[in-house]
């Protein structure tokens, strides 16, 4: 998979790079590459953003430099992008990110995602650059830059070699192996702490029932109750 992040603060994903699974997957052929949207700007002292229109406070992102740095970093007409790759706008008003819309992006060869700064992007970027609009939640984050990351952990970690154990991301949290409910909890040595045990069912070596053990719990968690 190819992501591409675009982004006014390129070095905060120099971190993200260095964990264990993003840098597996990396060394697998992978890549997650960032394009500032100030190297491409025509304006005086690097200018990105303007004041919005009808007033307000805050500046907001500008459709013409993300305009050209789309078009700079694909050498295609910036509209024409996202008839070739998914390209997604991190703004608080679009799609909440879940598991399915996760295993939809890891299935795409290739993703970009648009890091909104400042009051946020001019409507037009989301609108007509962007194919996509992507909220990791109800709530505002100063920049796009840590929700652009919680994208690349979810799908990256989805992808073959990320991590350590084959079976480790098939039954986790809202994965379709547990019907999109929560994972069933964990438990490890010691078997007892403070009066405190470990279900017996754990402890029995009886795989089936610890299966369903483990489903039950997991239903519990949804609110669904146990079968």
């Amino acid at each position: 998979m190819n992501i591409d992040v675009f982004t006014l603060f390129p070095e905060w994903f120099d971190w993200f790079r260095t964990q264990r699974h993003v840098r597996n997957v990396l060394e697998t052929g992978s890549s997650l590459e960032c394009v500032n949207p100030r190297d491409h700007t025509t304006l005086s002292g690097r200018q990105v953003d303007d004041t919005p229109f009808g007033g307000g406070a805050g500046m907001v992102l500008r459709v013409d430099v993300m305009e050209r740095a789309l078009s700079a970093r694909y050498d295609m007409d910036a509209l024409d992008v996202r008839s070739r790759r998914r390209v997604i706008a991190l703004t608080p008003g679009g799609r909440i990110l879940d598991d399915a819309f996760v295993d939809e992006l890891a299935a795409e060869p290739a993703i970009t995602l648009l890091c909104g700064r400042y009051e946020g992007f001019d409507e037009r970027i989301v609108q007509h650059l962007a194919s996509d609009a992507l909220s990791v939640g109800r709530y505002v984050l100063s920049g796009g830059e840590l929700a652009a990351m919680v994208v690349c952990d979810a799908v990256l970690r989805k992808l073959p070699g990320a991590l350590g154990h084959a079976d480790s991301a098939e039954e986790e949290s809202f994965s379709a192996a547990l019907g999109g409910n929560p994972e069933y909890p964990h438990y490890t040595r010691p078997a007892e702490w403070r009066g405190h045990a470990v279900p017996d069912v754990l402890l029995s070596g009886n795989h089936e029932h610890v299966r369903q053990w483990r489903r039950d719990r997991s239903r519990e968690r949804g609110g669904h109750g146990a079968s």
